[in-house]
């Protein structure tokens, strides 16, 4: 089983960006942290929620990532580290359900190194129905990390 790699981490904390006062995401989910919607122990987000420090927001990223590491684990055991930390910052952004009813997941069950994924993580770049240009940087760059051959 894989885990994401430091600099995967550090690539989601990246495009989340920091918030320790709880907040409404562009998609209307309550959110805090580094993109947290949910605690640990699986309770939600509030929006009078408040972390006390990066750390803390840190702890919170570490102790809910390997729900996403585990979903991209079930679908995909063929993959680079490259591939894995994209698959995983994807997943952890537009959520197991929809990352497991994607054509970018059915592409790479066929074939991980199909060129045609990087378009699909292109196609992701909305909520609500509303192009976003802080995720069409970030669905490039997951597009770019994951067609990187990693160095041996």
């Amino acid at each position: 089983m894989r885990s994401i790699s430091a600099a995967g981490l550090a690539f989601i904390k990246k495009y989340e960006g920091l918030r320790l006062s709880a907040y409404y995401c562009p998609a209307g989910i309550v959110t805090i942290g580094y993109g947290s919607t949910s605690y640990h122990d699986g309770r939600l987000v509030m929006i009078s929620d408040q972390l006390r420090s990066e750390e803390e927001a840190t702890q919170l990223l570490l102790s809910i990532i390997s729900i996403y590491e585990n979903a991209v684990n079930e679908k995909m055991l063929n993959v680079n580290q490259n591939q894995f930390d994209a698959l995983v910052s994807f997943t952890y952004n537009v959520g197991i359900h929809a990352f497991s009813q994607s054509t970018l997941l059915r592409k790479a069950e066929v074939n991980v190194n199909d060129l045609s994924i990087s378009d699909e993580f292109k196609r992701w770049n909305k909520a609500s129905g509303i192009v976003l240009a802080g995720l069409t940087a970030r669905r490039k760059e997951e597009a770019d990390l994951y067609s990187l051959i990693p160095n041996v």
